[in-house]
């Protein structure tokens, strides 16, 4: 073996893999040489890769353990619990509570993660899935709002509703040509968007219009701030939020000032910790505590949303994205996270022969454990604060995540640590009393979904992909939905809408195009022999999925309102607009609609008429 596989196998990179088509890959060398550089190993020859494979430190120490635990060290130890307080001795540890603990012994640093071995099965229960952006009420005019989030999910709990599930509102771009949810500033803060604000928005018709929406959000969240006079719950909520949201606020105003992206500042303002941003802070004062009253209105309103589900079996559910944007608030703040010149993406499978580049920044996995896994704890906790079922986005990567480097370079895969961040998933679920359900579509390793089973985490199903499946052969540990926003609504994958497009954009000839809808024209009949469907209305394809052992299935508010379009075609930005479609009916009419009802009712008697006694 050469010292720069050797080295690559030691830093975890993968460069041999079959693929989503079932090929085999194996990445150049320029591949594999350019992650490593990502990952803090800058090496060109066989000599520098010998060089740096002897002076390679051990990588972060990390064990996962069950509540009550008394490892035995063997010596002298040193032992910091998650909430601060701090043991010393030498014989047993003292029982462990569930949590993220520091051990020292002899100078080693171990993390120790005191998990539940499994998260408990969820009440089963239907619910519906909604885009935010898309709501609206009494006019199709700007953005949807926390506030309408609060007021559909008081209209459907009365329906049965067991969740009330929406794209992520992690926090955007002030940037009307970035605005997906998948591709955000920082996950541990929110889109200040979704405020209600009140104002005049000016945007108007079936689509949300960014360039329209952006500014008069802004404008209206000044008008609000300046006549705020100042409240102690504000003051102190800011103080206990400490430093993260001082950086997040000062990110911010210094966005206001210089653009969205920090790699464009000034080189003395790229970082949180430099003198010419606290000194930026201290002259901007009022900026800085106006993006963090925003955060404290979102954050507010979402709550009440949160309030507004309290009577459903589960609640809000939120949607974590698999990354963050690598020029955004996430990665200024905290810049040894994340590897650069290098995004995530997905390998080549049969709908991307070239594989995908997701432009986003990966975590580097010895970064994070170093960090005792705090980041991912802490973004986890704070999505739970609002919900009881959370989506992790991509759970694929708890395994490896696949690395793209800049140019035309293939991507590689580097190996994450799967039982740590498993254990930290865990933690945080069971502190909430929430269930987490890991998107597992797509290139699935062998073996993660028995240990996201094991972990009682739920995985995603998509009754599209299985045409001839009987509902009773549908996974009983995975939440079960027709589609996704990724995917073709109901009545856009009959009439092969999904198609239509690729046909138009030239990434199918005709004759493929054809040969494709020929293929989803048998795949629409025999879903409808083993569903018993027959055409769009989508009350009998949501009694089918209820027949199903599954025991989360998700209704789609597209299919509900019958829309034709997709939310986002993937591997379009501008082509196709995504992330902008607003919802034909009304908040209150969605929720009134014969179709919502009588779905509802499919689900507590599935039974088709014949079967029922």
């Amino acid at each position: 073996m050469s010292a720069i596989d050797a080295l690559c196998r030691a830093m975890g990179v993968v460069w041999a893999y079959v693929d989503g088509a079932g090929r085999n890959q194996c990445a150049p060398v320029e591949s594999r040489l350019a992650v490593l550089r990502a990952l803090g190993v800058d090496v060109t020859t066989e000599a520098d890769a010998q060089a740096a494979l002897a002076a390679l430190p051990p990588a972060p120490a990390w064990q996962v353990l069950d509540p009550g635990a008394q490892p035995r060290p063997g010596r002298a130890w040193r032992l910091v619990l998650e909430d601060g307080g701090t043991e010393t001795g030498t014989g047993a540890l003292p029982p462990l509570p569930p949590g993220r603990h520091r051990l020292e012994v002899d100078g080693t640093i171990t993390t120790l993660l005191v998990a539940p071995p499994r998260l408990p099965r969820p009440t089963r229960a239907w619910g519906l899935t909604v885009p935010l952006y898309g709501l609206w009420e009494g006019a199709q005019t700007g953005p949807g709002s926390y506030a309408a989030l609060a007021d559909l999910a008081r209209a459907v709990a009365p329906l049965g509703a067991g969740f009330l599930g929406l794209n992520p509102v992690h926090a955007g771009f002030d940037d009307p040509q970035n605005f997906s949810p998948y591709a955000p500033s920082h996950r541990r803060r929110w889109n200040v968007l979704h405020i209600d604000a009140g104002g005049d928005h000016a945007d108007t018709g079936a689509l949300v219009d960014y360039a329209r929406a952006l500014p008069a959000q802004r404008a209206a969240l000044r008008a609000r701030y300046a006549d705020f006079a100042g409240d102690p719950a504000f003051d102190r909520w800011r103080a206990a939020e400490g430093t993260a949201l001082q950086d997040f606020a000062t990110h911010q105003a210094l966005s206001d000032r210089y653009g969205p992206y920090w790699p464009d500042w000034p080189a003395a303002l790229q970082s949180p910790d430099s003198p010419e941003t606290h000194a930026f802070a201290r002259t901007h004062a009022d900026a800085v505590r106006f993006h963090a009253w925003c955060q404290w209105q979102a954050e507010g309103q979402l709550g009440a949303a949160r309030d507004a589900a309290r009577h459903m079996a589960h609640g809000l559910y939120l949607d974590l994205a698999v990354g963050t944007h690598p020029a955004g608030a996430e990665t200024w703040a905290e810049p040894r996270l994340f590897a650069r010149s290098v995004s995530l993406g997905a390998p080549p499978d049969l709908l991307a022969p070239l594989g995908q580049r997701w432009g986003l920044a990966p975590m580097d996995p010895r970064a994070l454990a170093a960090t005792g896994f705090a980041a991912l704890a802490e973004t986890l906790r704070q999505q739970l604060r609002f919900a009881r079922l959370l989506r992790i986005d991509h759970i694929l990567g708890f395994e490896r995540a696949f690395w793209v480097p800049e140019g035309d370079l293939p991507g590689v895969y580097v190996q994450m640590p799967r039982e740590a961040l498993l254990a930290v998933a865990r933690i945080e679920a069971a502190r909430a009393g929430a269930t987490v359900i890991g998107e597992d579509l797509g290139t699935v390793p062998d073996g993660l979904r028995a240990r996201l089973g094991a972990s009682g985490i739920l995985g995603c199903r998509c009754a599209m992909f299985d045409p001839d499946l009987p509902a009773r052969a549908y996974s009983d540990a995975a939440l079960t939905s027709f589609s996704t926003h990724d995917l073709p609504t109901w009545a856009g994958w009959r009439a092969g809408r999904d198609l239509d497009w690729r046909e138009r954009l030239g990434e199918m000839p005709p004759a493929q195009a054809d040969t494709a809808r020929a293929a989803r024209r048998a795949d629409v009949a025999s879903f409808d022999a083993a569903a018993g469907t027959n055409g769009a209305d989508p009350v009998a394809l949501h009694a089918h999925l209820a027949r199903t052992p599954a025991p989360l299935v998700a209704f789609q508010a597209e299919d509900i309102c019958g829309v034709m379009e997709q939310p986002n075609l993937p591997g379009t930005i501008f082509e196709h607009p995504n992330w902008r479609r607003r919802l034909p009916l009304s908040v209150s009419a969605l929720a009134a609609a014969p179709a919502l009802r009588d779905s509802a009712a499919a689900f507590d008697d599935p039974h088709p008429p014949e079967a029922r006694p």
